[in-house]
């Protein structure tokens, strides 16, 4: 399980005539995805999504709240070399090293995992047939189309097996056959009882894969539910239709954040 706590980011920008002013990317964002859970994240462009993944999985500090994680032995992790060794990171600035290949690639970062040379080979065996990786994963990297170095980015992720998945637009850009290998991995793990928190500008890819939804606007939340409980609140059809009535109804303009200049 991994759970936000009051969970904030504020940052500095400066304004004309050199004025700085305080803004909150993420204001006091608080709620939790459970074992064997998918949960979205959506919002607009600026929202606030990509910095509240990166206090999730540990790649930023949060200026107020907390994240707590518990691993599927009930154990809650709090030392950063621990939460490593539990989460898959995967952003659009996920780095790949075009001279290797996958194969070389998994290999180093199974070692620096501190596994055997057996372990690796087996572990990259299991996700060789998980994201059906066979036609190229003895191809160098740089040679690799766009949907098969991110299910490369995401074998990455996967070589540890940690816990919990946190996914920045996993099938941005993907062709339909790309998205399908990911959208069904992240399905799979699921299944064996991991927790995937991923965002997504894809609304009816949510709704088809998502448990539950987080939306948030202006970094807070608007609503949080399974798709069907926000449609029914929102007397909608569908999630594009529901996104938009909570963002036409007034839900937005309640959490705006005030100003706090310095």
């Amino acid at each position: 399980m991994i759970e936000a706590q009051n969970l904030t980011k504020q940052f500095v920008r400066t304004l004309k005539k050199g004025k700085k002013e305080a803004f909150y990317a993420v204001d006091h964002v608080s709620f939790r995805a459970d074992q064997g859970e998918i949960l979205g994240i959506l919002g607009p462009n600026g929202a606030g999504k990509t910095t509240l993944l990166r206090m999730l999985g540990s790649l930023m500090e949060p200026t107020d709240g907390s994240v707590i994680f518990t691993a599927q032995s009930g154990v809650q992790l709090t030392a950063k070399s621990d939460l490593k060794r539990h989460i898959g990171y995967l952003s659009e600035n996920t780095k790949l090293y075009g001279r290797f290949t996958v194969r070389e690639m998994l290999s180093i970062f199974g070692e620096l995992y501190g596994f055997s040379e057996t372990e690796c080979r087996n572990q990259i065996e299991w996700i060789e047939k998980l994201l059906d990786m066979h036609e190229f994963i003895d191809n160098r990297i740089e040679k690799l189309s766009t949907g098969q170095k991110q299910r490369t980015s995401i074998a990455r992720c996967l070589i540890h097996d940690p816990d919990i998945y946190i996914f920045d637009e996993p099938t941005l850009g993907l062709d339909i056959i790309s998205s399908k290998a990911i959208i069904d991995f992240m399905k799979q793990e699921k299944e064996r009882g991991k927790s995937v928190l991923y965002s997504t500008h894809y609304m009816e890819e949510a709704e088809f894969l998502c448990d539950r939804i987080v939306m948030i606007n202006k970094g807070r939340i608007m609503a949080v539910g399974t798709p069907q409980e926000l449609k029914e609140q929102t007397h909608t059809g569908n999630l594009r239709d529901t996104f938009f009535a909570f963002m036409e109804g007034g839900v937005a303009d309640e959490y705006e954040t005030t100003e706090n200049p310095l």
